[in-house]
């Protein structure tokens, strides 16, 4: 459904989005993570016509957005990071001015703004002023915004940001709901939000796009790297160097701190297709060392976040 080639955005002499390439299917629900200023929100309002990208291509439904811009933002649903609201306005006057602006017949805008309503939770606050609500409604009548017009692709640049627990879980199940029937991308840095309400997830640091895959692909190939956390009494590092790196499929000890009573961290990372631990063991119980701790991480989405985007970027 969506096509992206090779997109480039430059700001004067700064690169914000550098050469990206994804392909988005129908039906599918996207995110776009990485640090902030990792070219996100520019790639976003790229895609949907805001900005002109320096260089690339999109090709939504095998339109150019180049050669069919109003088309393609026909197609679209959007909510920015800051959604422009008339504060002083209705809830329901200001979804039923939206409604005329988007082209929402006469005799659909009744039926649609009750979908809505209900779709997005606004029944009980249609008729209190914008400005009177919190960040986590006005979430709601951004996202009822950008989909009033029933639109194919839903774009949303950090629908959850500023929000409490509570209503960013109310958000995620929204989106969830949306998800059934339409395609999503949405950017996003809270890593929970992307692992539980993607299909997909696409990460971006410094303009570049670094993993792109399915969750539990993503995490499948960062498991072929094992880490192991290990605490020792009476052991100097650069003998537990020697010792552990001569276990096959060890690829490098790193201290990570001693303390005053003399117990020496390190973590091994590992690269094998068998369990390590039991190898690593039997050379530590054959040092004169005491083992005071043995801990494998458990490599989570977070692990691998932080590691393709330890570098921050800056602000897009």
């Amino acid at each position: 459904m969506i096509h992206v080639e090779n997109l480039t955005k430059y700001y004067d002499h700064f690169c914000a989005v550098d050469q990206i390439s994804f392909d988005i299917s129908k039906g599918e629900v996207v995110g776009l993570l990485g640090p902030n200023g990792a070219g996100k929100t520019t790639t976003l309002k790229m895609l949907t016509g805001f900005f002109q990208p320096s260089a690339g291509q999109i090709r939504i439904k095998d339109l150019s957005i180049d050669d069919h811009p109003l088309e393609i933002k026909q197609m679209i649903g959007y909510l920015p990071e800051s959604s422009p609201f008339y504060k002083g306005m209705l809830v329901y006057d200001y979804l039923e001015y939206v409604s005329r602006i988007r082209g929402v017949s006469d005799s659909d805008r009744h039926p649609r703004l009750k979908y809505l309503a209900e779709l997005c939770g606004l029944k009980d606050i249609m008729h209190k002023a914008i400005g009177e609500l919190s960040k986590g409604l006005n979430q709601r009548v951004g996202l009822a915004h950008a989909m009033m017009n029933d639109p194919e692709f839903l774009v949303l640049d950090e629908p959850t940001q500023g929000l409490d627990p509570n209503q960013i879980v109310e958000i995620r199940n929204i989106i969830r709901k949306i998800g059934k029937e339409k395609t999503i991308l949405f950017s996003t840095h809270i890593l929970s939000e992307a692992e539980a309400t993607c299909d997909r997830i696409i990460i971006i640091n410094k303009g570049k796009i670094v993993a792109d895959g399915a969750t539990q692909e993503l995490k499948q190939s960062a498991g072929k790297e094992t880490l192991i956390d290990i605490s020792l009494l009476n052991a100097e590092f650069a003998a537990v160097e020697k010792e552990l790196s001569a276990v096959a499929g060890v690829s490098k000890i790193k201290q990570i701190s001693r303390t005053d009573d003399g117990i020496l961290t390190v973590k091994a990372s590992c690269r094998s297709e068998t369990d390590l631990r039991e190898p690593i063991y039997q050379k530590i119980k054959a040092a004169p060392w005491v083992l005071m701790e043995f801990r494998q991480e458990t490599r989570t989405l977070e692990n691998i976040f932080r590691d393709l985007t330890r570098h921050v970027s800056k602000e897009n």
